[in-house]
């Protein structure tokens, strides 16, 4: 683990962490972009303000993680465990999380820009807008709340298609 000179920031930028234990750590601003976190527990972890932009965090444990302000573009998230866990603000720009599971997580300003919610599992999510779901990829087989469901299915219904029945759609339309 390298100290960056003059500014107190951690990094392990692209290691492989595969596997390991940092339960109710102090993982603050830390510079794990690229890393390989696949199965990592991180229950309760502080992340606030990390980078783990591009990190593979496949099937990761962040039960009640801080990820506030956190940088997770383009992070591969899924099957990961968030329950409850604080994204305030996060940024998860084409963030796959796929199957993930995100009960009563706090979404509040988090970018979900394209990301991939195929499968996920959104019941009880605290403060997600109708705004922070129409600019997501997909929402196809997710699990949400009955009041959102309806809502955007009836001015979103792309959303509920998978990937490939978007792609093929796209593909016909540029056809025509």
């Amino acid at each position: 683990m390298d100290k960056k000179k003059g500014c107190g920031v951690f990094t392990i930028k692209e290691s492989n962490l595969n596997e390991g234990y940092f339960e109710v750590t102090n993982l603050k601003g830390l510079n794990l972009s690229g890393a390989e976190l696949i199965e990592v527990n991180l229950e309760r972890t502080n992340l606030k303000g990390a980078n783990l932009k591009g990190a593979n965090l496949k099937g990761a444990n962040l039960e009640g993680a801080n990820l506030e302000g956190a940088n997770l573009e383009g992070a591969d998230l899924s099957w990961a465990i968030l329950r409850g866990a604080n994204l305030e603000a996060t940024n998860l720009i084409e963030a796959n999380l796929k199957k993930a599971n995100l009960k009563k997580a706090n979404l509040e300003k988090a970018n979900l820009e394209k990301a991939n919610l195929e499968g996920a599992n959104l019941k009880e999510t605290h403060f997600l807008s109708f705004n922070q779901f129409s600019k997501v990829k997909t929402l196809y087989d997710a699990k949400l709340d009955e009041e959102f469901l309806i809502l955007l299915k009836g001015k979103h219904p792309r959303l509920f298609k998978s990937l490939e029945q978007q792609f093929l759609e796209h593909q016909s339309n540029l056809l025509l």
